[in-house]
């Protein structure tokens, strides 16, 4: 968890402002939801390995005996009735399940909000961070996809991830991966563990997945390497596929995955990935994930997520979403030179009465001129620089004999 100086924020508020802009522009509403949820919500098997990470908030006026109860079961969630979100997908999926009678049929939400889980703190894992995402619930078909990719694409673009610098968008289906890991000959009770060490594959590479399959029993060496290594082969650039599919390759799928490539304005970003996995358990079909050439790690992901509303709503809604990875994008952002503006710094001199310098920076602020005051140090340049980092590029001396703003000489910093 981490405190931000002014530039560090105006930074930030401005990746947020033109995530927030694009979003709009592309039919998305923004919904707010509390930072906690009921426990059992929280541990409802929908999060995945996120619900290990997540903060719990003990119940008021506990017990001697309760505490030894929770102490000897080794279950201290026991203790718990509320937690911090560790995510924006499952108090999303509660939001609707309360709301649903006010909102449309399909619904198109932005959630921007900070999110807690208890990592293990290192570059780009933080234990408070912001997500942004955007979802769409009631569209079963792959128009909901579409519109997720091209909002997040067009987003990408307004941030300056464009030409050499542009990010990829790896695409798959779950369908797929469940067709895998049957040719594999791994059992349908294996299904899930078998996904979690493919997904390895970034971090241990192809002969290390193939090692875990084989040391859980889950195939030969023999049979598992050539596939894997298929799969890996293809990642990227795996589109021409129809004329000789391989057994492995769900049809039904991969022709939807098709219509969204075709259908996404900027289809080169889309690359066709069948060893992504992802490893959130409650994907039901397309899965993504943002990729940047210069970074080993992903800049957000998302996919189709089916199931889970229903689990709060008692019936079935179709759902999907992506999410950016803020922080991440954020470190790779940089304000523009113009951030500041009409930004000025009003340096004064110690004899300058409270009054004067009042009347002239509400004169400033009514025309429109972000205003700061300073009082003048020995070392001025040292002061120049501190306000020139917190986003005030220009600056002017205040004396006793200035009585208007005017009369001020406002010049840029760097050039005194």
């Amino acid at each position: 968890m981490r405190d931000f100086l002014p530039a560090d924020k105006a930074r930030r508020e401005h990746v947020l402002s033109i995530i927030r802009r694009v979003f709009r522009e592309h039919g998305f509403d923004e919904i707010e939801t509390p930072v906690v949820e009921d426990s059992d919500r929280l541990h409802a098997g929908l999060g995945g390995d996120n619900e290990k990470l997540s903060f719990a908030v003990m119940r008021r006026d506990l017990k001697t005996e309760e505490l030894q109860q929770a102490a000897a079961s080794g279950d201290y969630l026991e203790l718990a009735d509320l937690g911090l979100r560790f995510d924006l997908t499952v108090p999303l999926a509660r939001f609707y399940a309360s709301h649903r009678a006010e909102l449309p049929p399909v619904f198109r939400a932005v959630q921007i909000a900070p999110v807690w889980r208890a990592e293990r703190p290192q570059r780009g894992r933080y234990r408070q961070f912001v997500q942004c995402d955007i979802d769409i619930i009631g569209e079963t078909g792959a128009l909901a996809e579409i519109e997720l990719l091209t909002a997040t694409a067009a987003t990408l673009d307004a941030l300056g991830f464009a030409g050499a610098n542009a990010c990829t968008i790896r695409i798959n289906d779950r369908r797929i991966l469940r067709r895998i890991v049957e040719t594999l000959g791994i059992p349908d009770a294996s299904y899930e563990r078998a996904l979690i060490t493919i997904d390895k594959e970034d971090k241990i590479g192809v002969e290390g997945v193939v090692k875990e399959l084989v040391e859980q029993g889950l195939g030969t060496a023999a049979t598992l390497t050539p596939l894997l290594e298929g799969l890996s082969s293809l990642a990227g650039d795996g589109w021409e596929l129809l004329d000789s599919p391989p057994e492995w390759l769900d049809l039904d799928a991969y022709r939807e995955l098709l219509t969204i490539r075709d259908a996404v304005d900027d289809s080169a970003r889309l690359v066709f990935s069948p060893n992504l996995v992802r490893g959130m358990g409650y994907y039901t079909g397309t899965i993504f994930e943002i990729a940047h050439p210069a970074l080993p790690y992903s800049l957000g992901g998302g996919g189709r997520y089916d199931g889970m509303i229903g689990r709060f709503l008692g019936t079935e809604v179709p759902a999907a979403g992506i999410s950016l990875g803020f922080e991440r994008l954020v470190d790779l952002v940089e304000l523009p030179e113009d951030a500041g503006g009409a930004a000025v710094a009003l340096v004064y001199d110690a004899d300058v009465a409270p009054l004067q310098l009042a009347a002239l920076k509400s004169e400033l602020i009514a025309t429109g001129v972000r205003t700061t005051l300073a009082r003048r140090p020995k070392n001025t340049t040292a002061l120049l620089e501190q306000l020139a980092s917190a986003g005030y590029p220009r600056f002017a001396f205040v004396t006793a004999t200035i009585g208007s703003a005017r009369e001020l000489e406002i010049r840029n910093i760097g050039a005194q």
